[in-house]
């Protein structure tokens, strides 16, 4: 167990709900190099954090890439033991072109520490790691220690009250976002309160940036501009955040920022939902029928 590899590839609300399952394996083999197999928007981020020694990434090698196989093989059979914590169809294909060498724990048919909750697919994505990660020993799985995810955020000038608005989701999902004109209008009472809507997200959000700071000048439009550890820091200072299902705020939530997490019938949040001591979760079958008087009644605003 001198050499230990984690895999996890994203999405973010996964990799973030994957911290706590991390930073247990890295209490569990003190003394091993421990590495991370992710995606690149997770390099950065991930090699931040106490617990790797080394951060490689996942080139995801099509089958018609011959070279790329056999360096990812050689990558594999490189390491004692594997966490699989992606247990994806792809990552269990690791185990099989590894050549079944290292220890394995995951899902992967011949896994040396198979997980074997037959109710694993309805379980929260926390407990289901821990859960995982039970069947190797590894018994104490705490919520990480987000201290270290920290960045400079001067530039942006946040000196007054603010509140994070995250109004973004998966492009292929519409019926996970609440729509733009409630979160403009959220951010025009927030403005009332004297606490200044910042909008966060990222490239692809901008649009909606545009919109909120179309209708409300004094609001602050981030989206694309943060990194994963500057929207840490932003959620430190943050009175609140407000936002749909969406990766985002799983990080506000391992960081503490109050939450009102919106919820549609597209996603089940006994499944998925951020895990915090300030998270508050609304939901609706439809979020076009959620109304804004709930959400700002949700945030204690008039």
């Amino acid at each position: 167990m001198n050499r230990v590899l984690i895999i996890k590839l994203g999405a973010l609300g996964d990799f973030i709900q994957a911290l706590g399952p991390m930073a247990a394996v890295r209490r569990h083999h003190p003394g091993a190099h421990l590495a991370l197999l992710t995606t690149a928007p997770f390099r950065d981020f991930a090699a931040a954090s106490p617990w790797f020694d080394e951060v490689l990434v996942d080139g995801r090698p099509g089958l018609a890439d011959l070279g790329g196989l056999l360096r990812l093989r050689g990558l594999l059979r490189g390491f004692g033991r594997i966490y699989d914590l992606q247990t994806s169809d792809r990552s269990s294909w690791y185990f099989q072109l590894a050549g079944r060498l290292p220890e394995w724990s995951g899902i992967a048919r011949g896994a040396s520490h198979p997980h074997r909750e037959p109710e694993r697919d309805r379980m929260h994505t926390m407990d289901r790691q821990r859960d995982q990660l039970a069947e190797c020993g590894i018994v104490e799985v705490r919520p990480p220690d987000l201290s270290w995810a920290t960045a400079d955020v001067s530039m942006f000038g946040l000196a007054e009250r603010y509140a994070l608005l995250v109004p973004g989701a998966a492009p292929h999902r519409p019926a996970k976002r609440w729509p733009i004109e409630n979160f403009a209008a959220i951010a025009r009472r927030l403005a009332a309160e004297t606490i200044r809507p910042v909008i966060v997200g990222g490239p692809g959000d901008r649009a909606h940036g545009a919109r909120i700071t179309a209708e409300l000048p004094a609001a602050l439009d981030l989206t694309g501009r943060t990194s994963l550890l500057q929207l840490a820091s932003l959620g430190r200072s943050a009175v609140a955040a407000i936002g749909n299902d969406t990766g985002p705020m799983h990080l506000l939530a391992g960081i503490g920022t109050p939450l009102t997490v919106l919820y549609s019938r597209e996603s089940d949040p006994d499944l998925t939902a951020p895990r915090g001591p300030s998270v508050n979760i609304l939901k609706a079958d439809s979020l076009a029928d959620l109304p804004v008087r709930a959400v700002a009644e949700a945030l204690r605003l008039r």
